[in-house]
């Protein structure tokens, strides 16, 4: 599969998981015959075309979706780039009136950006962290962060170093992120009490912080990488190319050579699984063309008491998007009461409750679903 055929692949199903059908997705990609950094039939242009549109029409939520398709899958060229801005701005219009803050967080390594819900400092709530993989935003999460304020839950959505408005480097330390986050929200949550529900590559740094900062007390994950996936050269000429350029980009690898030297330094070894002692769910998928089956299967090994939920798709299982959901509401609620020292299983009411809370409506709502990884 080309480049082009490869980022048409994957807009597929990150606009899907972010409530963009897929009538809407058809309608623009024929227009799209190349990635040449400013050609007017261009990835990033045709996409940022059709944001303008919806931008104009007084609709910055739909508008922002695109412009997260047109910087995908980093905003390494200009006009991406002028994407990545929109991106930001056109959701920082349609958040306002929504109970959604944003928290700027100087770092000894550059800047990080949250949205935010929930934070007060009268009333310190458990803390959820959210965070896409290398490819996605936190715009696409921030829409459900008032939903988690109103099960009692502080809430920040956030991004990977190297992605959206994050100017860290990604590297075999940025699981320090995590207890950055917590050490500056503090003051406004019960941090004490943090679940981190980490996508691909935000779960494999969750999992690393969680074997060092007891605060976290639950990880929640989809398609994370635990080893293999750093390691073995046998799976590595099956990782699609836009994953390897865009973590050459976010590390600052010089070639892929270079990369691939790096990453045998992040693999999650015995001593470190073994420190991690929270609650751990993991969603498998069967036919993940980036996580090595070996992966899950370790930490399985390793993790004896974690929860594995398994669906027949792809990285991220888009077409189940649902079901996951579903499903890592479940594992989020099992932390949450074992947190508070409450025996017994989780209870249904409760799952429902939380369940309807962030439901969506087949046509798409500005509350969209959880988006693929």
């Amino acid at each position: 599969m080309d480049h082009l055929d490869e980022l048409k692949e994957f807009a597929r199903l990150h606009a899907r998981g972010q409530g963009i059908t897929e009538r809407q997705v058809a309608a623009v990609l024929p227009r799209i015959t190349n990635d040449e950094p400013g050609h007017p039939a261009s990835w990033a242009r045709v996409w940022t075309a059709e944001a303008d549109r919806l931008a104009t029409a007084g609709r910055p939520l739909d508008a922002c979706r695109r412009y997260a398709l047109a910087r995908f899958p980093h905003h390494g060229d200009e006009v991406r780039a002028r994407a990545q801005a929109n991106c930001v701005r056109t959701f920082d219009d349609w958040r306002r009136r929504r109970g959604i803050g944003r928290l700027l967080l100087d770092h000894p390594d550059g800047v990080v950006v949250c949205w935010t819900a929930g934070l007060d400092v009268r009333r310190r709530r458990p803390l959820v962290v959210v965070s896409g993989g290398i490819v996605s935003v936190k715009e696409q999460w921030a829409p459900l962060l008032p939903k988690l304020a109103r099960l009692g839950y502080a809430a920040v959505a956030t991004e990977m170093p190297g992605v959206g408005e994050n100017t860290l480097r990604y590297g075999p330390d940025s699981w320090r992120l995590l207890p950055f986050l917590l050490n500056r929200l503090e003051r406004r949550a019960d941090v004490r009490r943090t679940s981190v529900l980490g996508l691909s590559f935000s779960g494999h740094m969750a999992l690393r912080a969680a074997a060092d900062d007891p605060r976290i007390r639950g990880v929640h994950t989809v398609g994370a990488p635990v080893a293999g996936f750093f390691t073995d050269p046998l799976w590595w000429p099956r990782v699609p190319g836009i994953t390897v350029e865009t973590l050459r980009r976010l590390t600052g690898s010089a070639d892929e050579e270079a990369l691939r030297l790096l990453l045998r330094r992040f693999p999650l070894g015995p001593d470190t699984l073994g420190a991690v002692r929270v609650p751990v769910g993991y969603v498998v998928s069967s036919r993940d063309e980036i996580i090595p089956a070996g992966d899950p299967r370790l930490l399985a090994a390793a993790l004896p008491r974690a929860r594995f939920k398994e669906f027949d798709d792809v990285h991220g299982s888009p077409a189940h998007l649902t079901a996951v959901r579903a499903w890592l509401v479940r594992s989020l609620l099992r932390t949450r009461f074992a947190a508070a020292a409450e025996p017994g299983p989780v209870r249904p009411v409760a799952v429902r409750a939380v369940e309807s809370a962030v439901a969506v409506p087949a046509n798409g709502s500005p509350d969209g679903p959880l988006p693929p990884v």
